[in-house]
């Protein structure tokens, strides 16, 4: 099969969960070669009874959050989201990225919730396991509409995207910025665009990212950096430069992760490695292994997100130092509960 251009898996690995599977990677035996086209994404509808989910991991910094869509469009290669997507009854490869699953009545049902007489006001997160502002959302505007819900009772609510679609609503943004309600920030793996298009083909550029951090951050909406997930051997030496740019373009809080590669999503990074960086896949799987106790996968709490061993101490060291000179004090504040409307009304007193 030819290298699928646009797309961040190269083959749709086996679910672990079907008990039969098509395989079109083994040639042995068949009278005729195979014919693969690039897939077409398609779209698929859920209908959930609530639509908020809740974690207790020490690794997350919010407890609560909102998936509108599962699968993710943007492809990006490393997603630990993959994984999920075997939950639906499909590969954690290429159907990931063109099996996508919309939520149509997910700002019906985050209002109920949010008018529960049992609801608790609490920072929510728009997304937790795949974008909110991936392409699909141009159609459909879930995103949007729960952005007005959010709006609408006063909630917090925090952003992580990889997509400079988030622009769109920057009036609704702004006008939850002016209670201290929102938090946007853009995960940022390469400043290099020619590895960021093998990476995550279908997210935004990083120019495009901080054009829109600093579009945001003009209008005092806060902005943060996520550099995730720094892969040793690939991006890590551009932790400086990514920092340095983000802080121009007005960001207050930065972050980092390391890459884990869990589950499915071991063989799809090898393959995706083996086909883009023949010459360094050893180095490359060897440093990754060497992040997580001897494997690639990690479900160790702390270890998982930012890695053990020489290699960590290195990132640690060179993100701390870099984060200190191009940062120094600025943080995010601690969103605001205060302001939530109970029932949706504004309180007269």
């Amino acid at each position: 099969m030819d290298y699928l251009r646009g797309k961040g898996a190269q083959i749709n690995v086996a679910n672990k969960f079907a008990s039969q599977r098509l395989d079109t990677e083994d040639y042995d035996g068949l009278d005729e070669e195979l014919i693969d086209g690039k897939p077409h994404v398609e779209i698929f509808k859920e209908t959930p009874k609530k639509i908020i989910s809740t974690n207790k991991s020490p690794d997350i910094g919010m407890s609560a959050s909102i998936n509108p869509y599962q699968g993710c469009e943007h492809g990006c290669v490393y997603c630990y989201a993959r994984n999920s997507h075997e939950y639906w009854g499909f590969s954690a490869g290429l159907d990931f990225e063109t099996k996508l699953i919309v939520k149509p009545d997910a700002p019906k049902l985050l209002e109920n919730e949010l008018l529960s007489p049992t609801y608790k006001p609490r920072t929510i997160m728009l997304s937790g396991n795949t974008d909110c502002y991936q392409p699909i959302e141009r159609k459909y505007q879930l995103t949007r509409s729960l952005l007005e819900v959010f709006n609408k009772y006063q909630n917090p609510v925090g952003i992580i995207t990889k997509n400079a679609l988030v622009t769109r609503d920057i009036d609704l943004l702004k006008e939850l910025a002016q209670s201290n309600l929102v938090q946007v920030i853009f995960s940022i793996t390469s400043l290099d665009e020619k590895l960021r298009q093998k990476l995550e083909p279908r997210t935004a550029s990083a120019v495009k990212k901080l054009q829109a951090m600093e579009l945001l951050a003009k209008e005092n909406i806060p902005v943060g950096v996520m550099e995730a997930p720094i892969i040793p051997g690939l991006n890590h030496h551009e932790i400086p430069d990514i920092l340095k740019e983000a802080s121009n373009a007005g960001a207050s809080f930065a972050s980092y992760t390391v890459v884990r590669l869990n589950g499915q999503i071991g063989k799809i990074f090898y393959d995706w490695l083996n086909k883009n960086f023949p010459d360094r896949v050893d180095k490359v799987w060897n440093q990754i292994q060497e992040l997580h106790g001897g494997n690639v996968n990690d479900t160790e709490y702390g270890r998982r997100i930012k890695g053990d061993g020489k290699i960590s101490e290195i990132i640690r060291k060179l993100f701390v130092v870099s984060k200190r000179k191009y940062f120094g004090d600025k943080s995010f504040k601690p969103l605001s509960t205060t302001h939530f409307r109970k029932g949706g009304s504004y309180s007269l007193f």
